[in-house]
């Protein structure tokens, strides 16, 4: 099978998409695979990085608004699809697939006008502008939750398989959870809450961390804390004003960036978190209680709709971002725990995970391309 799979951006999209190539090669071997992206975003790093070839091509989200700067977008986007046309009359595909990304529009029109089959993965519960524009051109859009597919119209095909994702549930033992716990020279009579927002990390979030940090809030539980790369720094000069040492705080383990990110998962008791896409899945296939802050001004605010398919299950708690402070968030932290209510959150969100996604999307591949 040959592939071009359309990612740009973000990892919430490259990384749905580095799995759906990984599971088409596990299923056949000499399958050629190829991703289209941009040149600015993180899957110049994600990609080479996975073994895949990546070819680059101009593609911007537009406004509505006249400028200068907008008609320079709307030439260069106009551009870049006759690049990607280019690409793949060369590449010659069975299927391309779009992951997400201001790149998708230019790949999926061009594999339309060319009749290659299409396929579109909707990792939010409320799709966004580029999926809704892309219908018509689509085969086949398959969708990480139920509650997106009502909200899709004029696409002829459109399938619940869920998002393919890394991190597994692992079911540990006591033994095995105490033993990550203490790699991380933490207390194993202690609850643990995992705070992290994305790979760049969320000031909001951080903010409210610090401030729990400074008046000392934490004295009953302790934090496993990833800030992201960029404001690992900054946070550190920030506890240095306190006169606090970022390697040895009381009921803290604080990282810029953590790798080991399953086991972690697995570990802690609850997790607060940004309401992406492929965190919500994790937290739901984990079965894990959750506080999540959706980002706010995102398209269509699909991290608020994607966290309220946690929280009507009961598994999690919403707080908006504007509200966020120390004090709100260790009071839900307390909540939780003086209830004991982790563990019933957990298992609701455990009924609304959704496994064997990346089987589910490899059927709706084999499918397109059979047919073709």
């Amino acid at each position: 099978m040959k592939v071009i799979i359309a990612a740009a951006g973000t990892a919430g999209h490259i990384n749905p998409g580095l799995a759906i190539a990984n599971k088409i090669k596990k299923e056949e071997r000499d399958s050629k695979i190829i991703f289209i992206g941009t040149t600015r975003g993180i899957e110049n790093d994600l990609v080479p990085r996975a073994g895949y070839g990546l070819k680059t091509i101009d593609a911007y989200g537009l406004s509505k608004e006249i400028s200068i700067e907008n008609l320079k977008k709307m030439y260069k986007t106009f551009k870049g699809l006759g690049e990607a046309k280019q690409i793949i009359k060369e590449f010659k595909p069975d299927i391309v697939i779009g992951t997400g990304g201001y790149i998708c529009g230019a790949t999926i029109t061009a594999a339309h006008s060319l009749k290659i089959p299409t396929l579109l993965h909707e990792s939010n519960a409320f799709p966004g502008k580029a999926i809704k524009m892309l219908a018509k051109r689509t085969d086949t859009i398959l969708v990480s939750f139920k509650d997106a597919i009502p909200r899709i119209k004029n696409c002829k095909n459109v399938v619940f398989t869920g998002t393919p994702i890394k991190i597994k549930r692992l079911n540990y033992t006591e033994e095995q959870k105490n033993r990550v716990i203490y790699g991380l020279d933490l207390d194993i009579n202690k609850k643990t809450v995992l705070v992290f927002g994305g790979s760049q990390g969320a000031k909001k979030i951080n903010d409210a961390i610090i401030e729990i940090i400074r008046k000392e809030l934490n004295k009953d539980y302790q934090i496993v804390w990833a800030t992201g790369q960029k404001q690992y720094d900054v946070i550190k000069e920030e506890l240095e004003m306190l006169h606090l040492d970022i390697k040895n705080i009381k009921n803290m383990k604080i990282e810029p960036y953590i790798y080991n990110m399953e086991e972690i998962m697995n570990a802690a008791d609850l997790i607060v978190a940004r309401s992406g896409a492929m965190t919500i899945t994790e937290i739901s296939n984990l079965g894990k209680a959750s506080i999540v802050i959706p980002l706010p001004n995102v398209s269509n605010n699909h991290q608020l709709y994607n966290a309220k398919v946690l929280a009507e299950a009961g598994a999690a708690r919403i707080i908006l971002n504007n509200d966020l402070d120390g004090e709100l968030l260790d009071g839900n932290i307390k909540e939780i725990f003086k209830g004991n209510l982790e563990k019933k959150m957990g298992e609701k969100a455990l009924s609304i995970s959704t496994e064997n996604a990346e089987d589910r999307i490899y059927e709706e591949i084999e499918k397109l391309v059979k047919q073709r």
